[in-house]
């Protein structure tokens, strides 16, 4: 059965120029030149790899995958941009593209980049939400929930939820909490890591829900059912 790939891609040439190449190469292709048709077809699902142009004249690429990534659909995906700027690149990965690609580009390099993924484990794809127990934290809308019961995190306490979520049922030392979230190679002496988890504590774990976040006694903090 023919893995199915999805071109969105305005510039009309660079579009039938990209759907020959992989239908000669064994791949069933749907093609448009719309991100909000596009949308509507990713949505709708059934593809194996999507390959998104990142300017966009209805519905931008990355606006195009942050609504993909909320809606909980992984499909992996490449984009396409004539903006080769490194913060460019850090948007469109942070967006949730899984690879980046940036034009003009060769047949070849796209086909191989396609290849790629398609050998990549649908497992070892990035996680776009983490959870423990009732507590849920969506990586791609930067929200958090615990129940029905939603909370706003400022970046860091974010950052250090995450970490920890990443890590459940482990213990996190402040060692690696400074070293993962600070980036300091050591003790500063100081209570940051205690007061960022007081903070974080009193927004998951309120009055008359069971604790999440633990303190293991001289060791470091654990979150875990």
């Amino acid at each position: 059965m023919s893995r199915r790939v999805l071109i969105v891609e305005d510039d009309e040439e660079t579009r039938d120029y990209v759907a020959k190449g992989l239908r000669e190469a064994g791949y069933a292709i749907e093609a448009t030149g719309s991100g909000r048709d596009g949308l509507a077809q990713a949505v709708a699902g059934g593809f194996d790899v999507l390959v998104l142009d990142r300017m966009l004249p209805d519905l931008d690429g990355l606006s195009l995958l942050k609504s993909l990534r909320a809606a909980g659909i992984a499909t992996p995906a490449i984009m396409l941009t004539a903006l080769g700027a490194i913060d460019e690149r850090v948007r469109g990965l942070k967006a949730g593209a899984d690879d980046y690609l940036v034009k003009p580009f060769s047949f070849a390099e796209l086909s191989a980049r396609i290849e790629a993924l398609l050998r990549r484990p649908a497992e070892t794809r990035e996680e776009t939400r983490l959870t423990c127990a009732d507590l849920e934290l969506d990586l791609v809308s930067r929200t958090a929930r615990r129940g029905d019961r939603r909370f706003d995190l400022l970046p860091r306490e974010f950052q250090m939820l995450e970490y920890l979520m990443r890590r459940k049922g482990r213990v996190v030392t402040r060692t690696m909490l400074l070293e993962g979230l600070w980036d300091y190679r050591f003790d500063p002496g100081t209570n940051v890591i205690d007061v960022h988890i007081s903070r974080l504590r009193r927004k998951v774990d309120v009055e008359g829900e069971r604790p999440l976040i633990r303190t293991v006694r001289g060791s470091g903090y654990m979150i875990a059912e």
